[in-house]
């Protein structure tokens, strides 16, 4: 893969003020934020952060019974003795009692590998917090400038809309005399009700993210909030080399299907001291007190019968298991690869694009938007004309809020992809 924008960083301003109307026309107070703090509060307060949590702590705890004994056992007996002669006379009677505690111990070795099991399951638990972390906050990002864009391209569109109808309107008062001026209004009031749906769509796709921004926020839908506008600096994202290299070290995919693979190495190891049974070590005491007095300790063992269990079949599915992750983690690779190769293609592709934007290029359409419509009622300008400039003008805005939405997504893909230690795409305050 080459590196045809090696060193090249674009700075694209976002969306200015960034609000919903529906939100505030509902009486709600709106709150003020920008960009990466509303990333900082969806992954700290989102709702499914807690499940994640809750594996976390339920494989720590599972870790502290691993490395437990069994408990011991406690037995007691009470009862009474009778002894009597050959010839049957009693020769005297008395109380009797034992007391012991039975100890089962592991085959040695074996209480490390359900450690090491144990301690796997709690690192798996941690990549998937992890991972879930990153990818919330990739998804933040976007529907946080998918708020600004509809929010810009709704304004931009109630504006060309609106221009559309005060022409309308003053076309509609005049003579119009002739096939020409008839068609003429015929035209621009087509292409109003067009840009009125146009402009529906839009405020549609701001209300969208912004229920779906506030469900990750653990908010009502209708939560309103203003996002202040930033710039948006995307940075090179180095050679697919460097990135596979990164991938290989903290790919959240590669990693799990790693730790699952020794973990099951660890099963296999498992399966096979399994063969040997665990032995019970019982420290015992009794009395007696008949004819005379008895008091009787020592120490047992006890071992199941047969010594070696068979346990063939239970190492033979271990091992199968393991050759699947082994299996796993080649297909994970590829995948990886794959995924890669595609986002780099993809994100040289639009920073490519977005090299050929002028800073200005947004202010100069609506300029001469504007300056169609002065020149239109002056009769200067045919209605052909007039009309491809304001549609031009809204394609162009949306196409450029689309190109900066994709390289957005796709840098997101990219820092999961590799686990970048600088994210792609950096949020500074925007110029006045």
């Amino acid at each position: 893969m080459s590196q045809r924008v090696a060193g090249l960083t674009l700075v694209l301003t976002g969306a200015v003020w960034c609000s919903v109307d529906p939100a505030r026309s509902a009486g709600m107070e709106a709150s003020v934020t920008t960009l990466e703090s509303l990333v900082a509060e969806v992954t700290a307060k989102n709702p499914e952060l807690k499940f994640y949590e809750a594996e976390i702590g339920a494989a720590r705890a599972g870790r502290q019974s691993a490395g437990l004994l069994a408990d011991p056992e406690l037995g007691a007996g009470i009862g009474r003795k009778e002894v009597t002669a050959l010839d049957g006379s009693s020769l005297g009677d008395g109380p009797a009692w034992s007391v012991s505690v039975k100890q089962t111990f592991e085959w040695p070795g074996r209480l490390s590998l359900r450690k090491a099991i144990a301690d796997n399951d709690v690192q798996l638990a941690e990549l998937g917090l992890a991972r879930f972390r990153a990818a919330l906050a990739a998804r933040a990002r976007v529907l946080g400038h998918d708020l600004c864009a509809a929010q810009e391209e709704t304004a931009a569109t109630r504006e060309v809309a609106d221009r559309f109808g005060a022409l309308l309107e003053v076309l509609l008062q005049r003579d119009s005399a002739g096939l020409t001026p008839q068609l003429e209004v015929r035209i621009i009031e087509a292409t109003a009700l067009t840009l009125e749906r146009r402009a529906s769509m839009a405020e549609l796709a701001m209300s969208l993210a912004l229920v779906e921004l506030n469900q990750l926020r653990g908010l009502p839908p209708q939560t309103p909030i203003h996002v202040e506008r930033a710039t948006l600096v995307f940075n090179a994202a180095g050679s697919f080399d460097e990135l596979m290299d990164l991938a290989r070290t903290n790919n959240f995919d590669l990693q799990l299907r790693s730790a699952e693979l020794a973990q099951q190495g660890f099963r296999v190891e498992l399966a096979k001291s399994d063969r040997y049974p665990a032995f019970s070590v019982t420290p015992f005491y009794s009395q007696e007190r008949a004819a005379d007095s008895e008091r009787v300790y020592g120490v047992g063992v006890s071992i199941p019968l047969p010594l070696m269990k068979r346990n063939a079949a239970n190492v033979a599915a271990s091992q199968a298991r393991q050759q699947q992750a082994e299996t796993m983690i080649l297909i994970a690779q590829r995948d990886v690869e794959r995924k890669l190769a595609t986002s780099v293609l993809a994100y040289e592709t639009k920073l490519a694009e977005m090299a050929k934007w002028r800073a200005d290029s947004r202010k100069e359409f609506r300029q001469a938007a504007a300056l169609a419509d002065r020149h239109y009622r002056l009769g200067a300008v045919p209605v052909t004309t007039y009309v491809e400039l304001q549609e031009q003008y809204l394609d162009a805005v949306e196409a450029l809020l689309d190109t900066q939405r994709e390289a957005l997504v796709i840098a997101g893909d990219l820092e999961l992809l590799t686990g970048l230690p600088q994210p792609l795409v950096t949020v500074k305050p925007a110029k006045d």
